[in-house]
């Protein structure tokens, strides 16, 4: 008797190559649902729920505005802020810029370095 095996490529498999992407995960908690809810309605954004987490993940760039999601918690405006976004997300990949009124990821860390005004040609 001959057993035949399946191969299932791996969707967790281990990739180099440059994604052009960037993003972060949140807690799956009552304010983690509202930023994913808020996050939802950016172009270039895909949510995806998983057990204990929430991962947000954007091609090129990506806004959390602040105030967008104040709103969505009904707040006024300033309750969400740098604070409140760091303590309910779990992990970010991509360059972070922190605002008064928003964080910015970017996949590209010449793009950010561009955003902050940061020289990255080496000085002789």
């Amino acid at each position: 008797m001959t057993t035949l095996k399946a191969v299932v490529e791996s969707p967790f498999k281990s990739d180099s190559t440059a994604s052009n992407k960037c993003g972060f995960t949140l807690m799956n908690n009552q304010v983690g649902v509202v930023v994913a809810d808020v996050m939802k309605a950016y172009e270039n954004v895909t949510v995806t729920p998983l057990p204990s987490m929430i991962r947000v993940d954007a091609i090129g760039k990506m806004e959390v505005v602040y105030d967008d999601v104040s709103e969505a918690l009904g707040e006024e405006p300033g309750y969400f802020d740098q604070a409140e976004f760091e303590e309910n997300m779990s992990t970010h990949y991509g360059r972070m810029v922190h605002l008064d009124d928003r964080t910015i990821l970017f996949a590209n860390p010449e793009d950010a370095a561009d955003y902050i005004g940061f020289d990255l040609t080496a000085s002789t």
